[in-house]
């Protein structure tokens, strides 16, 4: 069984500028943490929520471990992150002041093997944004193209 770094929200980034980014830590069962070092983890349609002063992770889907049986968790449960009050506060002033959303870009695990959440503050891109990145990504696939020809 090999063991995954990091797992990566690439559509956050082709759906949404991330002007900030914090790290958290996450409440997880024990069959969760088993699932996501296997690497089954979707972080394509879950973003965070502040309820009541906490910070909560919705519609998240990890699968549940093979080999947990009984002792298995929901999949789409929401999960509690763990910050500190004052950025909190931080983040529920930006999200309510400027229309910014909180979308979560990976799911990795520090040195002491703790499970992490990078957490963006985002702004949701229009579709000429789109189009621009598009743009941008082939230019620069054909830039690499060209060097490694010459």
């Amino acid at each position: 069984m090999a063991k995954v770094r990091e797992i990566r929200n690439k559509r956050a980034y082709f759906d949404y500028h991330v002007l900030e980014k914090v790290e958290a830590g996450i409440v997880l069962r024990g069959t969760e943490v088993k699932s996501i070092r296997e690497g089954n983890v979707s972080l394509q349609e879950c973003y965070a929520r502040i309820d009541g002063g906490e910070v909560f992770l919705v519609g998240c889907h990890i699968p549940e471990y093979r080999p947990g049986g009984w002792t298995n968790h929901d999949p789409l449960r929401k999960r509690k992150l763990l910050l500190h009050q004052r950025e909190i506060r931080k983040l529920e002033i930006r999200v309510e002041e400027k229309g910014l959303t909180l979308v979560p870009l990976r799911i990795f695990f520090n040195q002491r093997g703790f499970a992490k959440l990078e957490l963006g503050v985002c702004k949701g891109k229009k579709r000429y944004d789109k189009r621009e990145t598009l743009k941008a990504r082939e230019a620069e696939r054909d830039i690499r193209r060209q060097m490694g020809r010459g």
